[in-house]
């Protein structure tokens, strides 16, 4: 039996169009509403903790915080000055890094200009001279256990060839300032001649045929007490007979590590055959790295 619809009444499909619009129409409202008390939170959320932060500056948060309390590391105050103390002490330290200069700086008064150009030559040559009165002076107890007669008496004054960069002389000595691998070298004029008012007689006959030991030595002075050998070369000769003269040279050079305060010389057997001029007589060293 048919179902009677009442005469002027709404259809049921216009009834399930206005219930889906008071539906759409509630949830548009809930989420306004939603919105609105959120917002409203938020805002006071920010009000609160730019009230703290600003009494943190002006002094109008007289509360105090314990920094064993969790809650008081919580506290938006104690937030804001703890990062503020941070940035100040970065900003400190990367100042202090920049313009203090270190103590080995100050002990060598390296000025900051310098510092700025990067690292400086290293390096030494210096030549022999000719006064020959303290080129070999006698042995001290100290290199007693060094081989041959130290070289005393070097040019360093920038006289000819000779120079000196962050290395000095002392006692014929060539003293290290910066510890590194340095390539060292030295040379040695040897130059035999026969006394003219003693040629001919026996003595000078049996001198010629002498053999003559010629050895050039590099040592090294470090804390040990003893001298350290780092090089030698040598070279025997045997004078002709018929000679008045002979001119032999020795040179060596190598690659050592050497450290602060350590120091290195050259001594020769022979010592009376030793030509001291500048181009033939010579020692040095440079660091590499």
């Amino acid at each position: 039996m048919a179902v009677m619809q009442t005469p002027g009444g709404p259809s049921p499909g216009q009834t399930c169009v206005l219930i889906l619009i008071f539906t759409v129409l509630l949830q548009a409202l809930c989420v306004a509403v939603t919105y609105v008390y959120f917002t409203n939170e938020l805002k006071q959320i920010q009000d609160k903790y730019s009230k703290s932060g600003i009494a943190c500056f002006l002094k109008e948060d007289d509360s105090s915080w314990d920094l064993t309390d969790d809650e008081s590391m919580l506290s938006p105050c104690w937030q804001v000055k703890w990062q503020l103390r941070q940035f100040v002490r970065k900003m400190i330290l990367r100042t202090y890094e920049e313009t203090i200069p270190t103590v080995a700086e100050k002990q060598q008064n390296i000025p900051r200009l310098e510092r700025e150009k990067g690292p400086q030559r290293v390096a030494a040559h210096i030549t022999g001279t000719n006064r020959k009165r303290s080129t070999f002076p006698a042995l001290s107890s100290k290199n007693e256990k060094a081989l041959g007669q130290k070289i005393n008496s070097w040019e360093s004054s920038r006289k000819g060839h000779s120079f000196l960069n962050n290395l000095h002389l002392r006692n014929g000595e060539l003293v290290i300032h910066q510890t590194g691998f340095y390539y060292i070298y030295s040379q040695t004029y040897f130059r035999f001649q026969e006394p003219q008012e003693i040629l001919g007689t026996v003595s000078t006959e049996e001198n010629r045929k002498k053999n003559k030991q010629m050895i050039q030595y590099i040592y090294k002075f470090t804390s040990y007490p003893d001298p350290i050998l780092l090089m030698k070369s040598a070279r025997n000769s045997c004078w002709s007979k018929d000679s008045e003269y002979g001119l032999y040279s020795i040179y060596q050079g190598g690659i050592f590590e050497l450290k602060e305060n350590d120091r290195i010389f050259v001594s020769v057997t022979n010592e009376q055959l030793i030509d001291m001029d500048q181009e033939a007589s010579f020692f040095g060293a440079f660091l590499i790295g």
